[in-house]
C-alpha cells in the first residue's frame, strides 16, 4: 500500500462483504488490500459528511453499491490512457478507478474548494501518487497533453458535457458518460462533432436502479 496509513474500519464488516462479493460479480481481480482501501475511502468520506454534505448516501452497504461498485462497472468499457474525472465531486468514479488501475494517470477536476480539500486528504493519506488534483471549472482547463478518456458522473447532459470536454479529448478517445435510465432522448440528439459509439447497459451489484454508460468519440 506504498506510504498510506491503515485505517480502522471496524463495524465495517458487511460493507465489505458487499465489496467482496460485487468486485467479483463484477469480473474485476482485486485482494485485500485493495479492498481495504477502498473501505478506507469510503470510511474518510463518511467521517467527512459529518461535518460537510458531500453525499447523501450514508450507509455503509449503500456507499459500497451507490459509489463504488457504481464507479467500477464502468471499468471493462474504458480503454487505457489518462483518465480525466469531470466534475469529480467526492471523487467519484476516479478515485475508485485509481484504486484498482494504479498505472492509469487520473485527474481529478471539481470546482469546489471543500470537495478538493477531501481529496486532497484521501490522495494523501492513500498515497494515490498518480492522482493529480486540479481545483476550478472544466471551461478554464487547460492539460499540457489530452486525455484518452474523460469520465462524467450526474454532470450535464451528452450535448453538454461534449461541449465542454470535447476540447480536451485525445484522437480516438472517449467521452464516459455515466447515466440513469437510458437518455433516448439525449442520444437521439448528440450533434456532429461528436457521435454515439457504444451504450452499454450495467449491472451494478446491489444496486436495483438502471445504470448506463454513453460513450462519445468524436465523429471523423
Amino acid at each position: 500500500m506504498g506510504g498510506a496509513r491503515p485505517i480502522d474500519t471496524g463495524g465495517w464488516g458487511r460493507a465489505g462483504e458487499r465489496l467482496h462479493g460485487g468486485l467479483k460479480a463484477l469480473g474485476l481481480a482485486a485482494d485485500a488490500a485493495i479492498e481495504a482501501r477502498l473501505l478506507a475511502y469510503l470510511e474518510t468520506l463518511a467521517r467527512w459528511n459529518r461535518v460537510f454534505n458531500l453525499t447523501a448516501v450514508r450507509d455503509p452497504e449503500d456507499m459500497v453499491a451507490r459509489h463504488l461498485l457504481d464507479s467500477l462497472a464502468i471499468l471493462p468499457h474504458l480503454p487505457a490512457g489518462r483518465l480525466l474525472d469531470v466534475g469529480s465531486g467526492a471523487g467519484l468514479p476516479g478515485i475508485p478507478i485509481a484504486v484498482l488501475q494504479p498505472q492509469r494517470p487520473v485527474v481529478l477536476l471539481d470546482r469546489s474548494r471543500k470537495r478538493m480539500d477531501f481529496l486532497t486528504e484521501v490522495v494523501a493519506r492513500m498515497a494515490l501518487t498518480q492522482v493529480v488534483l486540479v481545483h476550478g471549472r472544466v471551461e478554464d482547463h487547460t492539460p499540457g497533453a489530452p486525455y484518452d478518456v474523460i469520465t462524467a458522473r450526474a454532470f450535464a447532459s451528452l450535448n453538454d458535457i461534449a461541449a465542454a470536454t470535447g476540447r480536451l479529448l485525445a484522437q480516438g478517445g472517449i467521452i464516459a458518460a455515466m447515466k440513469g435510465a437510458l437518455p433516448t432522448e439525449e442520444i437521439a440528439s448528440v450533434a456532429p462533432p461528436f457521435a454515439v459509439a457504444a451504450v452499454h447497459a450495467l449491472q451494478v451489484p446491489g444496486l436495483a436502479a438502471k445504470r448506463h454508460l454513453v460513450a462519445l468519440v468524436r465523429d471523423a
